[in-house]
């Protein structure tokens, strides 16, 4: 579940006049999840539990990794949101994953999808077509996951969690998945682009060593997720909002880090001492 980020620091055009309205509103989020400390619940793969956890943690949401058709009736009504990633996708675990969208759709409670590797196989595609169904408020995923949603077809290319696609490459593909479900579509990538079929945010915030390092992709779909949950009616402003904080933590980390591991655990810490100022003057969102 490495990231498939390939990211520039370099603020883009159109950038800093956006920033206007965006950075102060990024930060905002992040100070609803800190105060809010929203329960977020996570169906996800076993490689990126830990670190999604410790993700939400930093960030001041409460994770929960709990997937168990058992609990799921009694526990997801007193989540805030739900996150569902399909990575070590089994047949055991789909009732589990299908169970808790239906329920927070009941509830009425956001859910975030991340259909990871959706076009590697035919038994993978079926299952993200599936949980498509159940109307994600959020759909993240890089440009060769986008792009299998959309088609609905196994891509021969594949190579598994790794696109090979630029995000770039699935805007129009995302823009029309989103008018079809409904979902906000998120496409990570050199530029991140949110699309709810109309407006088209892109965020330029991230480092390219975020791709050597599993499960980021896969945290920072949680963290939506938890951006969702404290402002539930302007998904797309949540999830450019996640993505850009997510990315500066990043770059801050970067300043500090050796390699992939030590970057690890600098995001985390950065990600949790990140101050107003910082965001403020870091990120960068900007609109096509």
């Amino acid at each position: 579940m490495a990231e498939d980020k390939i990211k520039t620091s370099e603020p883009q055009k159109g950038v800093e006049s956006s920033n206007l309205q965006w950075a102060p509103q990024a930060w905002a989020h992040l100070e609803l999840v800190r105060s809010k400390s929203p329960l977020i619940q996570c169906i996800t793969n076993f490689v990126s539990m830990d670190f999604m956890a410790n993700t939400l943690l930093s960030a001041g949401a409460s994770p929960a990794m709990i997937h168990s058709v058992d609990e799921i009736p009694e526990f997801t009504p007193k989540t805030l949101g739900v996150c569902i990633n399909m990575g070590t996708l089994t047949p055991d675990w789909l009732p589990g994953m299908k169970l808790a969208a239906e329920v927070a759709n009941q509830c009425k409670k956001p859910w975030v999808l991340d259909p990871v590797a959706a076009g590697g196989t035919s038994f993978r595609l079926k299952a993200c077509l599936e949980m498509m169904n159940f109307r994600p408020s959020v759909v993240r995923g890089n440009g060769s996951e986008i792009l299998a949603l959309f088609k609905g077809s196994v891509d021969s290319n594949s190579k598994g969690v790794d696109s090979v696609y630029g995000s770039g490459d699935a805007v129009e593909a995302a823009k029309s998945l989103a008018q079809q479900s409904g979902s906000v579509v998120a496409v990570s990538g050199a530029v991140d682009y949110i699309t709810d079929g109309d407006r088209v945010v892109c965020v330029h915030n991230g480092v390219p060593m975020l791709q050597t390092i599993t499960a980021t992709g896969c945290s920072v779909t949680a963290l939506i997720a938890a951006f969702l949950a404290v402002d539930p009616s302007h998904a797309v402003e949540a999830t450019a909002s996640a993505l850009a904080i997510f990315g500066v933590a990043s770059e801050i980390g970067m300043d500090m880090a050796r390699g992939p591991a030590s970057l690890r655990t600098s995001l985390i810490d950065s990600l949790y001492g990140l101050d107003e100022a910082t965001a403020l003057g870091r990120v960068r969102i900007s609109c096509l």
